[in-house]
């Protein structure tokens, strides 16, 4: 509620606002302040967070603040349910993971968008659902577009595969790939199977192209709720989220700093609150891509950082040579040795004993960093501002398969193909499941991960 936003700060000039409490607005954009004003202050006072809140006692806070325990527990439970109402909460587990192109005779529940293969809508408990925000993240190449193309048809089909609507592409990046989707419709052999009469169709595929920051904001507030209402739209995909952000970013973070960081986060912020409402007001599924950056770690005791898939991947978006052995001479200077004298694992560094620390907690939110045995860590883009607006999060992971045969010394291996998995990394209507998938002409499909 706009009115309720700010609130005139007892020592500031007259005519100033501050934001009462630090963040929760920051947090919940419309959260609803007035029945808590006579301890906001006191609360803003003792710098308590929207963080402390949530994770200390109601009688710490209380005492911290010198207010009355039971009206702290008022707030925590209103933001609680402010969080919930936000992101939802989970629904009944459907089916089991059998694999193979989907039936459209069976019997399933409704109001999910299927991907077209079995093994995929059982790891998300029957595919994606209407009145969330659901993120697709991946490095370039791994199959993002290829799940949202399929998306863009599945909609369309009949409950209990699709809602029997059209969809809304905006493209921050290419534009519409016709061709690929007029591909998919002719092979999936759950799209070909169907009437001539009952098949999508790429004309109930509305597009657009947006360019930068201010014409997003102007049409996802203004002209997307429209479109969503005229059209009786189901489905809005953005490819990608963080384009014009990156871009817009990129000009301005080495003149402002900090500056810059606190900007895009609250328009993060806002920018999540808007794409919730209208999920949430128009029970459409609004999907994006999203972009990730390799993550770096600070080496304790060396003094500099670590890029974590420097020691054993070289991250490009196209198939490439992995990396040559090294020496012993020059792993030894490279590879970090904590004061015990054994190797640290780039799952070891970055760990942490602080179960506060955005390297600690980054491996349950992220997709990267949970498997010991993993070294290709990377972060979504966008942050953690950008994580708190999401129901759902699916990371497409992808490893390189050799070609084997004997190579010389000093030889470049090649890269045979990818293995590819789909990790439902935390989701608001189904549990966390991880699912090996290839890409092939009839959109995406489950394979069995290799042993």
């Amino acid at each position: 509620m706009l009115g309720t936003r700010e609130q005139e700060h007892p020592d500031a000039p007259k005519g100033c606002f501050s934001f009462p409490m630090t963040d929760i607005l920051t947090v919940l954009v419309d959260f609803d302040i007035r029945p808590y004003t006579h301890i906001l202050p006191s609360l803003e006072k003792a710098l308590i967070t929207t963080a402390d809140l949530l994770s200390l006692e109601p009688l710490d806070v209380a005492k911290r603040a010198q207010v009355p325990a039971g009206e702290v527990r008022k707030l925590v439970d209103a933001v609680l349910d402010g969080l919930h109402g936000a992101v939802g909460r989970s629904r009944q587990v459907y089916g089991q993971d059998v694999g193979g192109p989907v039936d459209l005779s069976e019997d399933r529940p409704p109001g999910r968008i299927s991907t077209l293969d079995r093994s995929l809508d059982a790891s998300l408990n029957g595919g994606v659902a209407p009145g969330y925000l659901t993120e697709i993240v991946g490095e370039s190449a791994v199959g993002k577009t290829q799940s949202l193309l399929t998306l863009l048809l599945s909609v369309q089909l009949p409950p209990p595969y699709g809602l029997g609507k059209p969809a809304l592409y905006i493209s921050t990046e290419a534009p519409l790939q016709t061709t690929r989707l007029a591909q998919i419709l002719k092979t999936n052999p759950g799209l070909t199977s169907l009437p001539e009469s009952e098949r999508p169709s790429l004309s109930r595929i509305q597009s657009t192209h947006i360019h930068d920051v201010e014409a997003q904001e102007h049409i996802l507030r203004y002209q997307v709720p429209v479109a969503i209402k005229k059209q009786n739209i189901g489905l809005l995909v953005i490819d990608s989220i963080a384009a014009n952000y990156r871009a817009e970013f990129d000009k301005s973070k080495a003149r402002k700093g900090a500056e810059s960081f606190a900007k895009r986060s609250n328009q993060l912020a806002q920018l999540g609150a808007l794409l919730r409402d209208i999920a949430r007001t128009h029970n459409v599924a609004v999907v994006m891509a999203n972009q990730v950056a390799d993550r770096f770690t600070l080496v304790e005791g060396s003094g500099y950082a670590h890029n974590s898939t420097s020691q054993n991947t070289t991250q490009r978006s196209r198939p490439a040579s992995p990396p040559q052995q090294q020496t012993s001479r020059s792993a030894a200077m490279s590879q970090p040795v904590p004061s015990s004298g054994v190797p640290l694992t780039p799952a070891q560094l970055l760990s942490t004993d602080d179960p506060l620390a955005l390297d600690h907690q980054q491996r349950f939110f992220t997709g990267w960093g949970d498997d010991p045995e993993a070294s290709n860590f990377k972060t979504p883009s966008l942050g953690l501002t950008w994580t708190n607006q999401l129901g759902a999060r699916i990371a497409l992971l992808k490893e390189p398969v050799y070609e084997e045969r004997a190579y010389a010394p000093g030889e470049d291996r090649n890269v045979s193909g990818w293995n590819r998995k789909a990790k439902v990394v935390f989701s608001a209507w189904g549990p966390e499941k991880d699912t090996g998938f290839e890409i092939w002409e009839g959109g995406v499909r489950g394979v069995k991960e290799p042993p």
